[in-house]
Protein backbone atom coordinates (compact mmCIF):
# COMPACT_ATOMS: atom_id res chain seq x y z
CA UNK A 1 0.00 0.00 0.00
CA UNK A 2 1.48 3.33 -0.73
CA UNK A 3 2.65 5.51 2.34
CA UNK A 4 1.92 9.14 0.79
CA UNK A 5 -1.81 11.05 1.06
CA UNK A 6 -4.06 10.27 -2.04
CA UNK A 7 -6.90 12.45 -4.05
CA UNK A 8 -9.54 10.39 -4.90
CA UNK A 9 -11.39 11.56 -8.08
CA UNK A 10 -14.79 13.50 -6.86
CA UNK A 11 -17.57 12.54 -8.50
CA UNK A 12 -18.16 15.70 -10.82
CA UNK A 13 -14.70 17.12 -10.03
CA UNK A 14 -11.47 16.04 -11.56
CA UNK A 15 -8.37 15.63 -8.90
CA UNK A 16 -5.02 16.83 -9.95
CA UNK A 17 -3.16 14.27 -11.79
CA UNK A 18 -0.15 14.33 -10.05
CA UNK A 19 -1.31 14.21 -7.22
CA UNK A 20 -3.45 10.52 -7.40
CA UNK A 21 -2.03 7.59 -6.61
CA UNK A 22 -1.40 4.64 -8.89
CA UNK A 23 -4.99 3.03 -7.36
CA UNK A 24 -7.34 6.50 -7.21
CA UNK A 25 -9.21 5.72 -10.60
CA UNK A 26 -10.98 2.91 -8.76
CA UNK A 27 -11.71 4.95 -6.11
CA UNK A 28 -14.93 7.90 -6.10
CA UNK A 29 -16.19 10.16 -3.28
CA UNK A 30 -19.56 10.81 -4.18
CA UNK A 31 -21.47 13.65 -2.27
CA UNK A 32 -25.07 11.82 -1.07
CA UNK A 33 -28.16 14.72 -0.92
CA UNK A 34 -30.28 14.27 2.63
CA UNK A 35 -33.33 16.24 3.80
CA UNK A 36 -32.72 18.61 5.99
CA UNK A 37 -31.66 17.68 9.23
CA UNK A 38 -33.04 19.60 12.03
CA UNK A 39 -33.09 19.17 15.80
CA UNK A 40 -33.96 16.13 17.47
CA UNK A 41 -33.46 14.12 14.52
CA UNK A 42 -32.57 10.22 14.61
CA UNK A 43 -29.56 11.03 12.63
CA UNK A 44 -28.50 7.29 12.09
CA UNK A 45 -32.09 6.87 10.30
CA UNK A 46 -31.13 9.63 7.90
CA UNK A 47 -27.96 8.25 6.94
CA UNK A 48 -28.90 4.85 6.67
CA UNK A 49 -32.02 5.97 4.12
CA UNK A 50 -29.72 8.32 2.19
CA UNK A 51 -26.65 5.80 1.47
CA UNK A 52 -29.02 2.81 1.08
CA UNK A 53 -27.84 1.14 -2.24
CA UNK A 54 -25.32 3.28 -2.20
CA UNK A 55 -22.90 2.58 0.07
CA UNK A 56 -21.25 -0.81 0.30
CA UNK A 57 -19.45 -2.65 3.36
CA UNK A 58 -16.09 -1.84 1.78
CA UNK A 59 -16.75 2.03 1.63
CA UNK A 60 -16.41 4.79 4.26
CA UNK A 61 -19.44 7.23 5.08
CA UNK A 62 -18.57 10.56 5.59
CA UNK A 63 -20.50 12.73 7.71
CA UNK A 64 -20.36 16.85 8.46
CA UNK A 65 -19.83 17.35 12.17
CA UNK A 66 -22.42 20.20 11.17
CA UNK A 67 -25.03 17.32 10.31
CA UNK A 68 -24.11 15.33 13.98
CA UNK A 69 -24.02 18.93 15.93
CA UNK A 70 -27.74 19.46 14.57
CA UNK A 71 -28.72 16.33 15.37
CA UNK A 72 -27.79 16.79 18.70
CA UNK A 73 -29.10 20.36 19.35
CA UNK A 74 -25.48 21.60 20.00
CA UNK A 75 -26.81 25.10 18.18
CA UNK A 76 -27.31 28.79 19.58
CA UNK A 77 -29.40 31.46 18.36
CA UNK A 78 -26.83 34.28 17.05
CA UNK A 79 -29.63 36.90 18.96
CA UNK A 80 -29.28 35.10 22.15
CA UNK A 81 -25.37 36.21 22.23
CA UNK A 82 -24.24 39.87 23.13
CA UNK A 83 -20.45 40.38 21.68
CA UNK A 84 -18.08 42.39 23.78
CA UNK A 85 -15.94 45.72 22.06
CA UNK A 86 -13.03 42.68 21.93
CA UNK A 87 -15.31 40.19 19.86
CA UNK A 88 -16.67 42.74 17.41
CA UNK A 89 -12.44 44.11 16.53
CA UNK A 90 -11.63 40.72 16.82
CA UNK A 91 -14.10 39.55 14.40
CA UNK A 92 -13.45 42.45 11.72
CA UNK A 93 -9.91 41.65 11.50
CA UNK A 94 -10.53 37.41 10.38
CA UNK A 95 -10.63 36.42 7.17
CA UNK A 96 -14.09 36.47 4.83
CA UNK A 97 -14.06 32.59 5.80
CA UNK A 98 -12.95 32.40 8.76
CA UNK A 99 -15.68 30.50 11.17
CA UNK A 100 -15.20 33.68 13.85
CA UNK A 101 -15.50 36.08 11.48
CA UNK A 102 -18.71 37.02 13.10
CA UNK A 103 -18.65 39.03 16.62
CA UNK A 104 -21.44 36.51 18.30
CA UNK A 105 -19.01 33.78 17.28
CA UNK A 106 -16.19 35.54 18.30
CA UNK A 107 -17.89 35.84 21.90
CA UNK A 108 -18.45 32.24 22.30
CA UNK A 109 -14.45 31.73 21.79
CA UNK A 110 -13.68 34.65 24.46
CA UNK A 111 -16.26 32.86 26.71
CA UNK A 112 -14.83 29.73 26.37
CA UNK A 113 -11.32 30.14 27.10
CA UNK A 114 -11.15 33.90 28.47
CA UNK A 115 -9.94 37.13 27.52
CA UNK A 116 -6.15 36.47 28.47
CA UNK A 117 -5.75 33.56 26.14
CA UNK A 118 -7.33 35.11 23.43
CA UNK A 119 -5.70 38.68 24.04
CA UNK A 120 -2.28 36.52 23.47
CA UNK A 121 -3.87 34.68 20.23
CA UNK A 122 -4.50 37.89 18.47
CA UNK A 123 -0.62 38.74 19.51
CA UNK A 124 0.48 35.53 18.41
CA UNK A 125 -0.63 36.79 15.03
CA UNK A 126 0.19 40.20 14.57
CA UNK A 127 3.49 38.48 15.18
CA UNK A 128 3.28 35.51 12.97
CA UNK A 129 1.93 37.71 10.25
CA UNK A 130 5.15 40.22 10.22
CA UNK A 131 7.29 36.88 10.55
CA UNK A 132 5.41 36.24 7.19
CA UNK A 133 3.38 32.89 8.78
CA UNK A 134 0.05 32.64 8.86
CA UNK A 135 -2.79 30.50 11.21
CA UNK A 136 -0.38 31.86 14.89
CA UNK A 137 -4.73 32.77 16.44
CA UNK A 138 -5.89 29.44 15.48
CA UNK A 139 -3.14 27.32 16.61
CA UNK A 140 -2.94 29.36 19.92
CA UNK A 141 -6.76 28.57 20.71
CA UNK A 142 -6.97 25.26 18.63
CA UNK A 143 -10.33 23.11 19.88
CA UNK A 144 -11.74 26.42 21.13
CA UNK A 145 -12.21 27.60 17.31
CA UNK A 146 -12.45 24.44 15.46
CA UNK A 147 -15.15 23.40 18.05
CA UNK A 148 -17.83 26.72 15.99
CA UNK A 149 -18.90 26.96 13.44
CA UNK A 150 -20.11 30.75 11.63
CA UNK A 151 -23.25 31.31 10.50
CA UNK A 152 -22.60 32.64 6.88
CA UNK A 153 -23.80 31.06 4.66
CA UNK A 154 -25.89 28.43 6.52
CA UNK A 155 -29.20 26.70 4.96
CA UNK A 156 -32.61 28.54 6.04
CA UNK A 157 -33.95 27.99 8.97
CA UNK A 158 -29.94 27.86 10.17
CA UNK A 159 -28.66 31.22 8.39
CA UNK A 160 -28.32 32.85 12.33
CA UNK A 161 -27.27 29.87 14.04
CA UNK A 162 -24.43 29.10 15.19
CA UNK A 163 -23.47 25.42 15.36
CA UNK A 164 -20.67 23.73 18.04
CA UNK A 165 -18.96 20.82 17.89
CA UNK A 166 -20.57 17.98 18.28
CA UNK A 167 -20.57 15.72 21.28
CA UNK A 168 -19.06 11.92 21.08
CA UNK A 169 -18.14 11.86 18.05
CA UNK A 170 -16.59 8.32 18.38
CA UNK A 171 -19.97 7.19 20.04
CA UNK A 172 -21.68 8.72 17.03
CA UNK A 173 -19.68 7.31 14.41
CA UNK A 174 -20.01 3.89 15.68
CA UNK A 175 -23.57 4.02 16.06
CA UNK A 176 -23.92 5.78 12.62
CA UNK A 177 -21.92 2.57 10.94
CA UNK A 178 -24.14 -0.01 12.50
CA UNK A 179 -27.27 1.59 11.13
CA UNK A 180 -25.72 2.06 7.64
CA UNK A 181 -23.94 -1.44 7.46
CA UNK A 182 -20.79 0.78 6.29
CA UNK A 183 -17.56 2.25 8.45
CA UNK A 184 -18.07 5.39 9.40
CA UNK A 185 -16.31 8.57 10.25
CA UNK A 186 -17.57 12.11 11.79
CA UNK A 187 -15.36 14.52 9.95
CA UNK A 188 -14.61 18.52 10.02
CA UNK A 189 -14.24 19.68 6.84
CA UNK A 190 -13.73 23.23 4.90
CA UNK A 191 -12.46 24.46 2.30
CA UNK A 192 -9.79 26.80 4.26
CA UNK A 193 -7.60 23.86 6.35
CA UNK A 194 -9.10 20.63 4.48
CA UNK A 195 -10.52 17.69 6.88
CA UNK A 196 -10.40 16.26 10.04
CA UNK A 197 -11.73 13.07 11.60
CA UNK A 198 -13.19 14.00 14.36
CA UNK A 199 -14.78 10.21 15.34
CA UNK A 200 -14.88 7.35 13.29
CA UNK A 201 -16.21 3.15 13.45
CA UNK A 202 -13.47 0.83 14.24
CA UNK A 203 -11.13 0.12 11.29
CA UNK A 204 -11.29 3.51 9.67
CA UNK A 205 -7.87 4.64 8.41
CA UNK A 206 -8.60 7.91 9.64
CA UNK A 207 -5.24 10.39 8.12
CA UNK A 208 -6.58 8.59 4.62
CA UNK A 209 -10.21 9.68 4.75
CA UNK A 210 -8.97 12.79 5.90
CA UNK A 211 -6.61 13.03 2.82
CA UNK A 212 -9.31 11.79 0.32
CA UNK A 213 -11.55 14.70 1.44
CA UNK A 214 -9.46 17.24 0.84
CA UNK A 215 -11.07 18.75 -1.67
CA UNK A 216 -14.49 19.20 1.09
CA UNK A 217 -16.94 17.59 -1.55
CA UNK A 218 -19.31 18.36 1.97
CA UNK A 219 -22.13 20.91 1.17
CA UNK A 220 -24.15 21.74 4.06
CA UNK A 221 -25.59 24.97 2.20
CA UNK A 222 -28.15 24.70 -0.32
CA UNK A 223 -26.52 21.72 -2.09
CA UNK A 224 -27.31 19.44 1.22
CA UNK A 225 -25.04 16.88 1.02
CA UNK A 226 -23.30 16.67 4.62
CA UNK A 227 -22.95 12.88 3.40
CA UNK A 228 -19.89 11.72 1.32
CA UNK A 229 -19.62 8.03 -0.14
CA UNK A 230 -16.20 7.29 -0.33
CA UNK A 231 -16.40 4.44 -2.40
CA UNK A 232 -13.90 1.69 -3.16
CA UNK A 233 -14.57 -0.13 -6.93
CA UNK A 234 -10.96 -1.49 -6.92
CA UNK A 235 -9.60 -4.80 -6.39
CA UNK A 236 -8.10 -5.88 -3.45
CA UNK A 237 -8.91 -4.14 -0.14
CA UNK A 238 -10.11 -0.74 0.68
CA UNK A 239 -7.14 1.49 1.50
CA UNK A 240 -9.23 3.26 4.18
CA UNK A 241 -9.85 0.43 6.08
CA UNK A 242 -7.44 -1.33 8.41
CA UNK A 243 -7.32 -4.78 7.31
CA UNK A 244 -7.20 -8.05 9.41
CA UNK A 245 -4.46 -9.60 10.02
Amino acid sequence: MPAEPFVPAIAGRSAPERKRPPFAAAFVAIPVRTRLVRQGDDLAEVVAGAVRGIARPADVIAVSETAVAIAQSRTIAAETIRPSRLAYALARRAGALATVNQPESMQLVIDAVGVPRVVLAALAHVVGRLAGRRGAFYRVLGEAISAIDGYTGTLPPFERTIVLGPADPERVACELAARAGAPVAVVDANDLSGAKVLGASPGVRRERVAAALRENPHGNGDEQTPLVVLAWRGAGPSPLLEQAA
